[in-house]
Parts: structure tokens; C-alpha cells; sequence
């Protein structure tokens, strides 16, 4: 994306952020007590405070830079999620049989990596578009390929097998990895009362995920 930028926030700070998915749900009473549900989003969006992370003025002169770097809220960039950034639970490491990200029909040789949470028919399936470099590891009905049989888009989590190592009808495909989440800041402004500030009062930096292109909500 031209209005992305392909760099982190401050990982020490957001460590201490506070956030995690958002869901918008339409919930009409009806006259009998009985309610009618509708989500109104197809995909959930994360959102996150980035003021909670912020414990010195030397932090805060960092996200300050980070932010007349980004423009306020022009140009995104990556986020990471303590809580969720591995294909896999936190205290493991990535394995290339973590996820299926699809089947191979002896043709196609571009898969989308993504995240599936839960199990069954109401299990979420969520598109990651910004992994790690050097994390990704992708399997062949559970035999782990070479790195060499494929390329990852670090830009959009696209995997593109060589002609060569395309999957075989059938084959079930699947990736280990670690991603970021693409965001940006949700304010043009950031306000701070230093007295208050060095009194013990958290700046509000609000930071909200970017939903990829093709994935909208409904």
C-alpha cells in the first residue's frame, strides 16, 4: 500500500497498550423481549490505546516522532499485538502444520496466509497480510518444504510457490509464522499536560487496525 509505511511502532511501548478485537453487533428488542441480532462487520478490527504504553517523557517524545512521521493518520504502519502475533498460542514456537491456509489443485501457486480461530462451522478465519521476515515456514500435508520452494510477500502474506514445488491436487497446505497488524493512529492531534502528564496522567493514543483491501465489512 503507498499510504502504508513498512515499519514497527515502538515495541517497548506497545507492550504496555491496552486493546484486542472490536465487533460492531445490531441488537433490536422486539415488542415480545425476544432480541434480533446482526453483526454489522464481517471481520473483526482491533483497536488499541498506545497512550498506556508510555512511562517516560523520553517515550513520549518517541511516539511524538512516530507519529509526525506517519502524518498523524495519512500513513500506516505495523503494530505489534502481544497478545496475538504467532500462528500458534504465545508460549509456543511457530510450526509450519499450525495453519491451513488451503488445498492445492496441481495449478495454483499463490496462497494466502491466515489465521483461523476457533473450530467448526463458527470458526473465524482471518486474513494476515503483514508476517515477520524469516518466521515463515509452510508444510505439504504436514512435511515441512524448503525455504527455497517458495516466497513470501512480507507486504500482503501472499505465498508463491516455485513451478517446481507447486501443490499437488489434494495436498493440504499449511504455515507457521509470526505477523504484526497493519494500523494506524485514529487521532490528528496528539494533546499532553506535561504537568499532568509527570503527576501520573496517561496521554490517550488511540490506534486502529487497517482493514486490508478485500476484506470489508459488511
Amino acid at each position: 500500500m503507498s499510504d502504508f509505511h513498512e515499519v514497527r511502532f515502538p515495541t517497548d511501548i506497545a507492550r504496555g497498550a491496552r486493546g484486542g478485537p472490536e465487533r460492531l453487533t445490531q441488537i433490536v428488542a422486539l415488542a415480545s423481549g425476544r432480541e434480533v441480532r446482526n453483526s454489522r462487520w464481517a471481520h473483526s478490527r482491533r483497536c488499541y490505546d498506545a497512550g498506556l504504553g508510555v512511562r517516560s517523557l523520553d517515550a513520549l517524545a518517541a511516539v511524538v516522532g512516530f507519529f509526525e512521521e506517519r502524518c498523524g493518520r495519512l500513513y500506516g504502519f505495523r503494530w505489534h499485538d502481544r497478545l496475538d502475533w504467532k500462528s500458534c498460542l504465545p508460549s509456543q514456537e511457530p510450526a509450519a502444520t499450525d495453519q491451513v491456509i488451503g488445498t492445492g489443485d496441481g495449478t495454483t501457486a499463490v496462497f494466502q496466509l491466515c489465521k483461523t480461530y476457533g473450530a467448526g462451522p463458527s470458526a473465524y478465519r482471518r486474513t494476515i497480510t503483514k508476517p515477520c521476515d524469516g518466521t515463515v515456514r509452510i508444510a505439504l500435508d504436514g512435511v515441512e518444504q524448503a525455504a527455497t520452494s517458495f516466497a513470501c510477500d512480507m507486504t500482503t502474506g501472499r505465498i508463491d510457490f516455485t513451478p517446481g514445488a507447486i501443490p499437488p491436487p489434494g495436498a493440504m497446505v499449511s504455515a507457521g509464522f509470526c505477523f504484526d497488524v497493519p494500523v494506524r493512529f485514529d487521532i490528528d492531534a496528539i494533546e499532553v499536560d506535561l504537568s499532568a502528564f509527570e503527576a501520573g496522567e496517561i496521554p490517550r493514543i488511540p490506534v486502529i487496525e487497517i482493514v486490508p483491501r478485500g476484506r470489508h465489512h459488511a
